[in-house]
Formats: structure tokens, C-alpha cells, sequence
């Protein structure tokens, strides 16, 4: 008996050993998503725009991959950010997403089976009854499209349920800074999942006063593909957006816009600073990829355009920057890819099997060789009156 206990003690003991990880075992990446809102490809400094100040977004140009061909596949609704979110969240394409993020298990959802702790703090444009199912902590959350970010009602999610929205004491993307902040200091163990999408810089265009960096309308150029009035009926010629401007827009409009719209991006960029440095600042820093994308880009201007409700480059091309450990440091990447592939991407780095639902492919060969390609083609839609297919 005593030989017998002995034996399933030095058994135990094994498998003990054999499950735990060895002091060479290297710890799963953390994950830093910082997603903006309505913010074109051509609105970064480091990637060719010499008019606009985004020096924190410089940053991560410099540390990490760049990539010119990053798409949202586009919208079967006016509030494109709302399919868009939920294809990046589910990892599933245009035709296929549930918008309210309740069918399926998410890849945040994902990443929490898998050990992560996950986070968000932000805006929360899909159903709010479906946070807790994706994210394990939720702090400052703006559930809406757009609002006055000066007097943005926010609100922190309680036993699985958002509270009561409380205005905020200061600019939205202030607070959600402030909470991304807050999180990065007070996260102790364990890999984590901290995800912060703006409202900014979708309009309204609006900043602090005391921001330092302006903008003089009159010395904006106008976008090259700068119209008055687009040459034809696209089939979504009124909507909310397109009525920012009267018709026919004018240079002088249209530069005062863009003026509004640097402005918020530089203020955005301000506030993506306030938490890089508080992640270069913390424990996590060498072990935490960091990835910046939009939701859309948007008209301006281009084609005769204001919003995002079209199939143009301008609207569904976006600036996807990723940098972390073991990433090729200021690489640009001609590889075509869409945002629903990037979680698929970041779960193959961190080792986190994918939701079953998911189809996003991941192009983690084109982050290792930034001149491998990625997608061989791309389809592009709007509701049931525009479609784009083919290489760009």
C-alpha cells in the first residue's frame, strides 16, 4: 500500500509540473486595440499627410507595420460604424454579422476563455446587452452613434448591466483615456485584452478650447478628388451625412471642415499619446501589441462627398498600424486585408483559438514579411446601390 500511495503521489507531482509553465515559458502578448472613429487613411503625418500633427500616431508608424490596404467591407446601413464594429468584434464579414453582437461568441469572448482579461472603455455603437458577453470589465461607455463629446453620457457596466449614464466631466476621449490609463496601472497579472474605440473624430467636430493645435481653413488643401457635386444619383444622395454641407459644396466649406476635422484627429492623437506613454510607463511594455484602425474612413469633400455611405477608397480605406513584440519595426505593407481580419491575426500571436463563427482571415505572414500579401482581392458594399469586387 505504502509503494502503491508513493506512486500516485509521484504521478500527481508530474502532471503537476508538466501543466505549470517553466520560468523559460514565454508569457501570452497583451493586446492594446485603440479604434478611432471616421478617420481616413490619408490623416497621419508618418504616412505622407505634411499638413496635420499626429505625432503619437508617428510613433507607432515607426515601431511597427503600416498597412496601406486595410478595408471595412462596407455597410447595409447609414450608420456604417455599426456593421463595421461588428464585423471587427466577430471577425465575420458584411453578409454574415449579427450588428447586435448576441448570435455569436466574439473574439473578445475569445480571448477571455483563453486566461485574457478583457477590457473596454468607449464607444459601444452595437446592442449594450451584449458588453458583458465580450468584455469582462467595462468602464466609461458611451452607448450611441454620435453625441456632443463635451457633454458625453457615459456610463460603467455592474454585474454584467450597464449603470445609470452619468454625464462626463470632460471630453469623451479624454475619460476614455483616463480609464485605459487607469487600467493599465492597476492590471497586476495575467494577459489582458484592452480595448478603447473612440467616438472621435466623427463629427461633431469638437475639441476643448484650451487644445493648442489649430488649424487655418484657408491654407487646407482640398482633397485631389475635391468636387462640388457628385457626377451622378449613387443612390444615397440625402442621408444625415450628406446634409453636413449644403449642395454645391464649396472650396471654402469644405476647408473649414477639414480644418475642424485636423484638429479633432491631433486632439484624438493627444489622448492615444496619454496611454502609450502610460504603457511604455508600466510593466507591460515589451510584452503588448498595440494596434490603431478605424471604423471607416469618410468622404470630405472627395467626389463631392461627406460621408462614408459609398464605396470610394476615401470611406472604406483605413489606416491599420500594428507594433509589438517581435513585429518589424517601420515596415509599410502593400497587403490587402480587411478589419474582421485582424482579431484572426492577433489570436494567432496570442495563441487563442478562434470563435467557430469567425471567418477573418489571419495575415500574420504579411506582419513577419510586410511583402507577402495578404487577401488576393476584396468585395466592397453599401446597402443594395453600390458594390465594388476585385484587386485595388
Amino acid at each position: 500500500m505504502r509503494t502503491y500511495t508513493l506512486a500516485i503521489a509521484l504521478v500527481v507531482v508530474l502532471v503537476t509540473l508538466a501543466a505549470a509553465p517553466t520560468a523559460d515559458a514565454p508569457a501570452k502578448p497583451n493586446v492594446l486595440f485603440l479604434f478611432a472613429d471616421d478617420q481616413r487613411a490619408d490623416t497621419i503625418a508618418a504616412l505622407g499627410n505634411p499638413m496635420i500633427q499626429t505625432p503619437n500616431l508617428d510613433r507607432l508608424v515607426k515601431r511597427g507595420v503600416a498597412f496601406d490596404r486595410a478595408y471595412m467591407q462596407g455597410g447595409l446601413q447609414g450608420a456604417t460604424c455599426v456593421p463595421s464594429r461588428a464585423m471587427l468584434l466577430s471577425g465575420q464579414s458584411l453578409f454574415r454579422i449579427d450588428e447586435k453582437l448576441k448570435r455569436d461568441q466574439t473574439w473578445r469572448n475569445a480571448f477571455g476563455k483563453a486566461g485574457y482579461t478583457t477590457f473596454m472603455t468607449g464607444k459601444w455603437h452595437n446592442s449594450p446587452d451584449s458588453i458583458a458577453a465580450s468584455f469582462q470589465i467595462a468602464r466609461s461607455i458611451f452607448a450611441g452613434g454620435m453625441t456632443n463629446p463635451m457633454q458625453a453620457k457615459l456610463s460603467d457596466m455592474i454585474d454584467g448591466k450597464l449603470g445609470k449614464p452619468l454625464v462626463a466631466p470632460k471630453h469623451a476621449c479624454a475619460a476614455f483615456a483616463d480609464e485605459a490609463i487607469r487600467f493599465l496601472k492597476d492590471h497586476q497579472s495575467g494577459p489582458f485584452f484592452c480595448y478603447v474605440p473612440f467616438d472621435a473624430p466623427h463629427d461633431p467636430h469638437i475639441v476643448p478650447d484650451d487644445f493648442p493645435i489649430r488649424y487655418d481653413a484657408a491654407k487646407m488643401p482640398l482633397p485631389p478628388n475635391f468636387l462640388p457635386q457628385h457626377p451622378w444619383n449613387n443612390g444615397e444622395m440625402e442621408n444625415r451625412d450628406e446634409q453636413l454641407l449644403p449642395w454645391p459644396r464649396t472650396p471654402e466649406k469644405v476647408r473649414e471642415m477639414t480644418a475642424d476635422y485636423s484638429r479633432y484627429i491631433s486632439y484624438l492623437d493627444a489622448q492615444i499619446g496619454r496611454i502609450l506613454y502610460a504603457l511604455d510607463a508600466s510593466p507591460h511594455a515589451r510584452n503588448t501589441i498595440v494596434v490603431f484602425a478605424p471604423d471607416s474612413g469618410v468622404a470630405r469633400g472627395s467626389h463631392g462627398l461627406i460621408g462614408k455611405q459609398n464605396v470610394y477608397e476615401h470611406s472604406m480605406r483605413v489606416p491599420l498600424l500594428i507594433a509589438g513584440p517581435g513585429i518589424p519595426a517601420g515596415k509599410r505593407t502593400d497587403a490587402m486585408c480587411y478589419l474582421f481580419d485582424v482579431l484572426p491575426t492577433l489570436g494567432k500571436l496570442c495563441g487563442v483559438p478562434a470563435p467557430k463563427s469567425s471567418e477573418g482571415i489571419e495575415f500574420t505572414a504579411s506582419l513577419n514579411d510586410p511583402t507577402k500579401p495578404a487577401r488576393p482581392q476584396l468585395l466592397l458594399a453599401y446597402r443594395n446601390v453600390q458594390l465594388w469586387a476585385g484587386p485595388t
